[in-house]
């Protein structure tokens, strides 16, 4: 089914992405891209933003428009990659993104991380949580030891999925908006980290 994505905020205010709806994509739900972007507020603008599992391509574009200096979006689907091509063309965006089609655990694994903080967002369709839930738990562990301080990494899943008991994200914080759930982490700074008192000899 062909459907159109609104963008909610930003220079491209209004604009539409158009995209084809099916059950092996399902779109962030509008309330929670709003969420999303919320919670990231100021550490948008002037930040590197990764889109991991683009699908669609609108959190990417979004982030953009809400002044990302550059979006990376990572999605393996020929269709679907030709897609965010034709709309990161059709926005004009073509100088701020980088579209990597090509498969999410294998690009994580060779990504160089920059020095500067960047924002990450992780969609994994639901058939990857089910059946590579250990690749992508592994692909998480990786992403949180190569960012800079204070990069921002979420992970949207659905209630119920096999990572609502990994050990890996016990101290994410949790956000559920009806049967989706975003799990947030922020690498703190060194010095940030309280270590616990020595006992007393």
């Amino acid at each position: 089914m062909r459907t159109q994505i609104r963008i909610v905020a930003g220079e491209l205010r209004g604009r539409k992405v158009t995209c084809v709806v099916s059950k092996e994509l399902r779109p962030t739900p509008q309330m929670v891209r709003e969420a999303f972007f919320s919670i990231l507020g100021n550490a948008i603008p002037g930040r590197v933003f990764i889109d991991i599992f683009s699908g669609t391509g609108v959190i990417g574009i979004e982030a953009l428009s809400r002044g990302a200096s550059q979006a990376i979006l990572i999605e393996r689907d020929v269709e679907l990659s030709a897609n965010i091509d034709k709309n990161l063309r059709e926005f004009e965006l073509i100088r701020s993104a980088k579209l990597y089609r090509t498969d999410a655990y294998r690009w994580t694994a060779a990504w160089r991380a920059p020095a500067e903080p960047v924002n990450i967002f992780i969609s994994p369709p639901f058939v990857d949580l089910k059946s590579r839930p250990e690749e992508m738990l592994n692909m998480l562990k990786t992403l949180q030891e190569k960012v800079a301080e204070d990069s921002v990494i979420v992970v949207q899943t659905e209630r119920g999925s096999p990572l609502d008991d990994a050990e890996l994200l016990r101290d994410w914080e949790l956000r559920q908006y009806g049967r989706n759930e975003l799990r947030i982490w922020q690498r703190m700074p060194a010095s940030a980290v309280i270590e616990p008192e020595a006992p007393p000899s």
